[in-house]
């Protein structure tokens, strides 16, 4: 069954609020089997809302809309898809009913607009919404489904999950499921390279790479029946993908490189010190969602001045002058320093030049270093990262944990 999504507000195109709507429906979509095909955000304009409705359903099995089911003059979506359907429109007593009672209730003026929201399309169902007036409905016609539920999220997502994802499991008779790998050290390119064939010849389960901030996942999905099925399905081009390019893995669907860290420092009992200039605490930001890293990270210091460098660290004077504060020998003495101040068992730290400003032709926006320190060893990686100055923060910090990562995963005696 091939599904199709229609968003409608003027406020979605004009990027006054976010479309969250799409997002939580294709998830709830996916998990029950239903392929969306087409996502679609159009104004509130009856012809466009009417020409958009027309097309979906040329090329779809079910089209859910949210918005546009509310009692003021923008609020059309009903009737223009009525129209396209050719439908008159019906005064549904039920939700006619639910919406009196409401304005008894709060001892407030009905006001005859209000009643536009028990209109639905002849042949339809309401749909209840428990906590707004204007109640979803649900059309089926020459074999196809139409949905449609009010726009905002707090009314859209209790009826989605109560009603309509029941109502669609029924029919499709079938999920989707997934299983995420997440790689660090190997770019799409190159990773897609060693599993072309697998893709190529993908059917069912499917296979599709995804770059995103500062490591590349492929998402291998498999239909089938339940979810004990799917994964059958799964497992052996999971082992086959873990055989080519195993090593690159890092964690598995919704882990963070900061849960594989934080569950490794606490399962081998070791400690931590952090030192952060350029990151500025958002490497301890992550390990502290971890819970129970308290047994693991004792400290961690925001070293963003020289003069903290020196005073809190430890760092030497003549090193920064020499090398400079963004250099590999700053950042190997902070990762040592900020370990023995707090006598922990390995130190981590990072150094480096988020910009927009302060970059050089020697020393260009988004060189950092990173350092680590144990007590068998001291070094530091030299790194280029681009991006806007948040980005390139975000991908210092995910480096400095898949370093502390590889580190962990090495069997040696801390």
């Amino acid at each position: 069954m091939k599904a199709e999504i229609i968003c409608i507000g003027t406020e979605l195109l004009l990027g006054d609020i976010v479309n969250t709507n799409a997002y939580v429906i294709a998830r709830a979509l996916k998990e029950i089997g239903i392929d969306v095909y087409y996502h679609t955000s159009v104004g509130d304009n009856f012809e466009r809302i009417k020409e958009i409705f027309t097309t979906a359903w040329k090329r779809s099995d079910i089209i859910i809309t949210t918005g546009g089911l509310g009692p003021t003059r923008d609020d059309i979506t009903k009737e223009a898809i009525a129209k396209a359907l050719n439908l008159k429109m019906i005064l549904n007593n039920e939700a006619m009913s639910k919406i009196e009672e409401f304005f008894k209730k709060i001892n407030r003026e009905f006001t005859e607009n209000n009643i536009r929201q028990a209109f639905i399309p002849e042949g339809a169902e309401i749909i209840p919404n428990e906590v707004g007036l204007a109640p979803g409905v649900l059309l089926e016609k020459d074999g196809k489904v139409v949905i449609m539920l009010p726009g905002p999220p707090f009314e859209m997502e209790p009826m989605l999950k109560n009603f309509c994802i029941p109502y669609l499991h029924k029919k499709s008779g079938a999920i989707i499921y997934s299983r995420v790998l997440k790689f660090y050290g190997i770019g799409e390119a190159a990773l897609e390279e060693k599993l072309i064939d697998l893709i190529d010849s993908q059917t069912n389960p499917t296979i599709a790479p995804y770059a995103k901030m500062g490591e590349v996942t492929i998402r291998i999905t498999a239909k089938a029946k339940n979810k004990e099925e799917a994964l059958k399905m799964i497992e052996p081009i999971e082992e086959e993908i873990k055989r080519r390019v195993g090593k690159y893995i890092f964690a598995f669907d919704d882990q963070r490189i900061e849960d594989v860290v934080g569950k490794m420092l606490i399962e081998k009992g070791l400690t931590i010190a952090i030192a952060e200039s350029c990151t500025g605490g958002l490497i301890a930001h992550k390990l502290t969602n971890i819970p129970g890293i308290s047994q693991s990270l004792d400290r961690a210091i925001v070293s963003y001045s020289n003069r903290s460098k020196i005073e809190l660290l430890g760092v030497n004077s003549l090193t920064i002058e020499k090398w400079g504060a963004v250099s590999e020998k700053t950042a190997e003495e902070m990762a040592k320093g900020v370990r023995k101040s707090s006598n922990c068992d390995i130190g981590l730290s990072v150094t480096g030049i988020a910009g927009p400003d302060g970059g050089t032709s020697e020393k260009p926006v988004g060189l950092v270093f990173i350092g680590y320190s144990d007590r068998n060893t001291t070094f530091s990686r030299k790194f280029y990262f681009k991006g806007q100055r948040n980005e390139i923060k975000e991908r210092a910090a995910n480096a400095a944990l898949q370093l502390l990562r590889e580190r962990l995963s090495e069997q040696i005696d801390f």
